[in-house]
């Protein structure tokens, strides 16, 4: 790989401190400016990093940009995208892709007319977890792949989140903030969704921030389902279960399991990178082995789907975290919401590769 790629930071909030944890060790970046539409946020990132604080309009007019990670609000990704796109600047973005699917048509239609890439988190999909679950899927260690459980289940994110309220507006929600992970993750592991059923719920239309919470004594508006429950079907026949929810007090479900004719496999938590995979072949055991990383990027964090692209822009090949994969996984989320509002199955029209698996050891700069 030549030079680095230029890169510049939009969004200085909650989640940029473990890009910036990442970005210090991927050599395939340069960070070269922070900016936020709050600038006291970009001047304490800029502070701590020694990264120049600039504004969105400078950072979009300099030629030496290449990339912008675009960190903002969900709300602020489709048009933050295309005036990157439009400027030149390839694109990669926190989940989710967009909060709708015209939003997300605008995006890809400003990649192609501008020849400019974009990739789209959660990039926790790279990691040993997720990975090394792939190579099981795929080397036939479970026999034939004939379902999948997922669950994302937690009291919401105002007990702890210094900004909690856009997780309850549209765009947000415990489908697009959480579920994205866990799609990906599905989807990654057992191929693209051709239909999905739903339903969803919302106990409250306002959630009270909790004392000891940053918020706490502020009251949020709920707009959207705060639990939804849908089985997708995959094109390879595989079907789904995924259950998100932002109302359940506790919970010791799995996060993925995926059932084979031969085997069970235990998925890690697919918000994390590198926990451990466990496999089960006894039938009615509860006795599940750990298996040793087979595949994925080593302790690797956020930041490194990015890194990827930049490599596969340089070699002129695929990136793994693809427009097409982020593409999917958003129509994905929209077809549930649709059947939740139809109360029907509802047919998902588009179609990505799965990523190519990553090799064990792999730096993204290289594989």
């Amino acid at each position: 790989m030549g030079e680095p790629m230029n890169l510049a930071m939009i969004g200085c909030g909650n989640i940029a401190a473990q890009y910036l944890a990442s970005l210090e060790r991927l050599p395939g970046l340069r960070l070269v400016a922070v900016c936020d539409a709050v600038p006291a946020a970009a001047e304490r990132v800029s502070a701590e990093t020694g990264v120049p604080a600039r504004s969105v309009e400078e950072v979009l007019a300099d030629p030496a940009v290449d990339a912008v990670l675009n960190l903002t609000i969900p709300a602020a990704h489709a048009p933050v995208t295309i005036a990157a796109l439009e400027a030149g600047k390839h694109v990669y973005l926190e989940k989710p892709f967009a909060t709708s699917l015209a939003d997300a048509d605008a995006m890809v239609a400003a990649a192609e007319k501008a020849g400019r890439r974009i990739g789209s988190a959660p990039d926790t999909a790279l990691g040993t977890g997720i990975q090394t679950a792939r190579q099981l899927v795929d080397s036939g260690r479970i026999g034939t792949a004939v379902a999948a459980t997922a669950f994302m289940m937690n009291p919401g994110h105002e007990s702890w989140h210094p900004n909690p309220a856009f997780y309850y507006q549209h765009g947000g929600g415990p489908l697009l903030d959480m579920g994205v992970y866990y799609l990906t993750a599905l989807v990654t592991l057992l191929g693209p969704v051709e239909a999905v059923t739903a339903m969803g719920s919302r106990i409250r239309t306002e959630r009270p921030v909790p004392a000891g919470a940053p918020r706490a004594g502020e009251v949020l508006t709920v707009e959207v389902d705060t639990h939804v429950s849908a089985v997708l079907r995959h094109t390879s026949g595989v079907t789904s279960t995924l259950v998100v929810s932002f109302d359940a007090v506790a919970s010791q479900l799995p996060r993925i399991e995926v059932y084979g004719s031969e085997a069970t496999l235990d998925v890690p938590d697919p918000n994390r990178f590198d926990d451990p995979v466990r496999f089960c072949a006894t039938p009615r055991g509860r006795d599940f082995t750990e298996v040793e990383p087979t595949a994925g990027y080593r302790d690797a964090g956020r930041g490194y789907g990015l890194a990827d692209m930049a490599r596969a822009i340089a070699d002129g090949g695929p990136h793994r975290q693809s427009t097409e994969l982020g593409y999917h996984v958003n129509e994905v989320m929209e077809r549930v919401l649709e059947s939740i509002r139809e109360q029907r199955q509802t047919a998902v029209v588009s179609r990505c590769e799965r990523p190519a698996v990553v090799p064990l050891d792999a730096t993204p700069d290289v594989a």
